[in-house]
């Protein structure tokens, strides 16, 4: 449920009261993660307009129960109607923001913005934002508003950005995994050589995880790309949703 705005003001008032919330400023020493990045390797390499999708990252996460088997359930589902061609509808195909974790997949270039005080994640797909304040304290959770991206926080520790992200809301899409609003999002995004940059990510949800869930993303800079925008408006550009529920490829002459 949104918070009424003033609940909000006064409860951001009082978590920050005593800090200097003044975008910090850059230091010389912190690496250059400027740039558009493309997820890699590209698991999408010489297929083009066809129903593929990342694979579950890691290993999957280990849910308590009934959690576990509702969502092997639905991912069994899922897997039998890609294969078949005819995926289920969701977030996605709907025009409805990925959220977090799930916009880190890049799925379509990221570009990502160094400024003072902050770092922001441009997504080309769906045209999506996401911010990640540096060096400021983490409101409580309940002066956050849940959102798709949550509230992110970060500081460098040498080489490595830091993030913790907290107040994402419950059923935001990422691999259909439930979620609470207790899920912590933890980040180590690092250069792992001049052109490389990898985002190591851990989800707690002692709600629904027996364990912490680990997977790391890697990403290669491409220096020619130009970000376009990317909106979709009710109805997606490639595809088309039946009206049983199910996705299907948009023609070469349906595509505008």
């Amino acid at each position: 449920m949104r918070k009424p705005k003033l609940a909000l003001l006064l409860a951001a008032a009082l978590a920050f009261t005593g800090f200097n919330l003044a975008p910090a400023a850059a230091s010389a020493n912190e690496p250059d993660i400027s740039g558009v990045w493309e997820i890699y390797p590209d698991p999408f390499a010489g297929q083009e307009l066809s129903f593929l999708e990342l694979p579950v990252p890691g290993s999957g996460p280990k849910l308590k129960e009934p959690y576990a088997t509702e969502w092997k359930k639905l991912r069994a589902e899922r897997e039998a109607l890609i294969k078949a061609g005819k995926p289920r509808v969701d977030p996605s195909t709907q025009c409805l923001p990925e959220g977090m974790p799930a916009i880190m997949g890049a799925i379509f270039p990221l570009e990502i913005l160094q400024t003072p005080g902050r770092v922001t994640v441009l997504a080309e797909f769906l045209t999506q934002t996401r911010r990640i304040y540096l060096n400021r304290p983490m409101p409580p959770i309940e002066a956050l508003n849940p959102n798709y991206y949550g509230f992110s926080v970060g500081k460098w520790e040498g080489d490595t950005l830091v993030v913790t992200t907290k107040g994402v809301q419950e059923g935001a899409h990422f691999f259909e995994i439930p979620s609470s609003s207790e899920m912590v999002i933890t980040e180590r995004i690092r250069l792992t050589g001049p052109d490389l940059l990898e985002d190591a990510i851990t989800i707690t949800d002692p709600q629904r995880l027996l364990e912490p869930y680990t997977f790391t993303y890697g990403y290669k800079r491409n220096p020619d790309y130009q970000m376009e925008e990317y909106f979709c408006d009710r109805e997606d550009p490639l595809f088309k949703v039946g009206a049983d529920g199910t996705v299907e490829m948009k023609t070469g002459n349906e595509i505008k």
